[in-house]
């Protein structure tokens, strides 16, 4: 039997559910027909499409190996928007879910060494990462901080690793010693780090010298940057061969949408990736937490959930 389809996405059942942290749960998903799930690498992330329609992003953090099986960590979020709420308090083993995806914007790629950066729920994308490292016999260090121990997530699965792994909560010990662990850059190592933004912008400005493609990171909210521009611009379609206005305060997306232009797209906060479109002519003006800097420069995409244009026009491959 085929899977069912919601919103556009395959439907998996909740095989299982447990608290791994306060605060934290973890899900094991699978597809209710048995059948193997898309293969993953570490750093991807996947769409989960609840019950009423609401879709967030989790990263995958479970085994890459296991073709059959996905595991996400969902944090209590009491500001958010409902959706860690509703998987925390209603979402019950057996229930389905949508799944799209998985997607990879924060891919790990070969390096001789490498040192992890995690705050809170930021070990997710990090845990594969870890098990990748160790399985290759690449040199490795994680640097992993929260609030206390008890809110720490996947503590017991990091034991193994032994002193290649360190542990600061901050009730104890106090906030990580970046200063220790980034005084100056080492070309051979590539730093990856995934937390709240006050850690990854504390990592930003001590890494703000380096050399260009040392420092990965991972945000869970975009960030605007300076010199946003909300004026109107205009906004060509190549293929389609039809100019737009759109105006300030409308997104791209939504502008194409009102032109009858279907662009796919999940979380419009530049988180996710799946609205990447490419721009042929004009300066975007990125506001997603997704290109590093060298692509920004390199000005030939753009998320067109949240970013605009700095320039008066704009071409899109569509």
């Amino acid at each position: 039997m085929a899977s069912e389809v919601i919103d556009g996405a395959v439907e998996l059942r909740v095989a299982d559910k447990r608290a791994v942290a306060d605060g934290v749960v973890a899900l094991t998903l699978v597809r209710p027909d048995g059948r193997r799930l898309p293969d993953w690498a570490p750093g991807a992330h996947v769409d989960l499409v609840l019950p009423g329609g609401l879709t967030r992003q989790y990263s995958l953090c479970g085994d890459r190996w296991d073709a059959y099986s996905y595991r996400v960590a969902v944090l209590r979020e009491p500001d958010g928007r409902g959706g860690s709420a509703f998987i925390h308090d209603e979402l019950e083993v057996g229930a389905t879910v949508g799944l799209g995806g998985p997607r990879n914007n924060f891919r790990l790629v070969p390096s001789e060494r490498y040192l992890f950066v995690a705050g809170g729920i930021g070990i997710t994308p990090l845990l594969p990462m870890v098990r990748q490292a160790a399985m290759l016999g690449t040199d490795w260090r994680l640097l992993y901080g929260g609030r206390s121990r008890a809110s720490m997530a996947f503590l017991d699965e990091l034991e193994p690793y032994g002193d290649r792994v360190t542990v600061m909560p901050q009730d104890e010990q106090g906030l990580l010693d970046l200063d220790a662990w980034l005084s100056e850059a080492r070309p051979d190592t590539k730093v990856y780090c995934c937390g709240p933004a006050s850690l990854l912008e504390a990592v930003e400005r001590r890494c703000a010298t380096w050399p260009p493609g040392l420092l990965r990171t991972e945000r869970f909210v975009a960030r605007v940057r300076d010199g946003a521009r909300d004026e109107p611009f205009e906004l060509v379609l190549a293929r389609s061969g039809l100019t737009l206005k759109v105006p300030a305060g409308r997104s791209v997306l939504q502008a194409l949408g009102d032109a009858g232009i279907g662009v796919l797209s999940s979380c419009r906060q530049g988180l996710c990736g799946t609205c990447e479109t490419a721009v042929l002519e004009g300066e975007p003006d990125h506001r997603d937490a997704l290109l590093d800097d060298a692509e920004r420069a390199a000005g030939d995409c753009m998320f067109v959930c949240v970013s605009r244009a700095r320039s008066e026009r704009l071409v899109l491959d569509l």
